[in-house]
């Protein structure tokens, strides 16, 4: 197999799975064996369902600003800033009014993520 095909842009929209989170929030998926990439753009002011997953989830702010729900916690983030949300704990994420990008690592990747559709889960 040719390496060219394990290689791709953050910035190209087509490039990658097309997952439509919510209202305002679209990711593009990249899969591995045992990690996967997620880059979430979020609308200004707009905000994710609040949800929780098996898999631990790494998070760095590429662009924005945000609100970081966690737990029982709000911490605001600025670009640079990332993150670590273990698996089972609750969490969502808020743009600021310039809107947000969001780089989102799996570990093990997301089932449900290796497929096309809408939502945080399942189809």
């Amino acid at each position: 197999m040719s390496q060219a095909s394990e290689f791709h842009n953050i910035d190209n929209p087509n490039d990658g799975l097309f997952r439509e989170l919510g209202e305002g929030l679209t990711t593009r998926i990249f899969s591995g064996e045992q990690a996967m990439l997620s880059i979430v753009t979020i609308a200004p002011n707009s905000q994710g369902t609040r949800h929780q997953h098996l898999e631990e989830q790494w998070g760095v702010l590429l662009e924005g600003s945000a609100i970081r729900f966690q737990g029982d916690e709000e911490i605001p983030v600025k670009k640079g800033d990332f993150w670590r949300t273990p698996g089972g704990v609750p969490h969502t994420m808020r743009a600021g009014p310039a809107g947000a990008r969001v780089l989102d690592i799996f570990s093990p990747p997301r089932p449900e993520y290796r497929k096309p559709g809408k939502g945080f889960a399942g189809g």
